[in-house]
């Protein structure tokens, strides 16, 4: 029995009385609470989100902290932005299921990298999230993971703040870094 099999009505009540904008996501038998990000943390989603809506194949809206989840592996995560078909975006709550997201896109935290380098980064390839891209202010990168098999992707690309990155289908575009902030200190 999963952890969310096991604990899910736990899980639902830490979210409804948890303070706004804390975060819940569980790996495993692991639950994740995290604060709001900063400011320069909604400047660059909101710089990537414009650039990603131009792109976004038909029928697919972003989800902005949506609750992907994959039961069968016992996974739940919230990127700081998906592409999720309408008709998820639709269902009541803030839950849609991973095979349906086309991409998971994450700002490095200043205060828990690992979460995004190393348990997102197993967690999507594991959900078979198809692209995983993470900005990463703290170092002035921007890395595209690719091709999920199992628990790693296959394809990564790396990019400086100020250069470009290809993004793949179903998006297909060049995603500028120009404007992207690095975290300051």
């Amino acid at each position: 029995m999963s952890f969310y099999e096991r604990y899910g009505d736990f899980v639902e009540e830490l979210e409804r009385i948890a303070p706004e904008g804390v975060r819940i996501e569980w790996s495993g038998d692991v639950l994740i609470m995290q604060a709001s990000p900063p400011n320069v943390h909604q400047l660059n989603l909101a710089l990537l989100r414009g650039q990603f809506e131009r792109h976004a194949p038909d029928g697919h809206l972003p989800g902005e902290r949506t609750r992907i989840v994959s039961p069968d592996v016992s996974k739940g995560r919230e990127p700081d932005l998906t592409y999720l078909p309408v008709e998820v975006l639709s269902e009541p709550g803030n839950r849609a299921p991973a095979a349906e997201a086309l991409i998971a896109v994450e700002i490095v935290s200043p205060s828990n990298p690992g979460n995004d380098w190393m348990d997102k980064l197993h967690d999507y390839a594991v959900m078979r999230v198809p692209l995983y891209l993470i900005v990463d202010p703290r170092q002035h990168t921007v890395t595209l993971f690719s091709e999920p098999d199992h628990d790693r992707y296959h394809t990564r690309s790396d990019r400086k703040f100020g250069d470009e990155i290809h993004i793949p289908e179903p998006f297909g575009f060049t995603l500028s870094l120009t404007a992207l902030v690095p975290y300051k200190g």
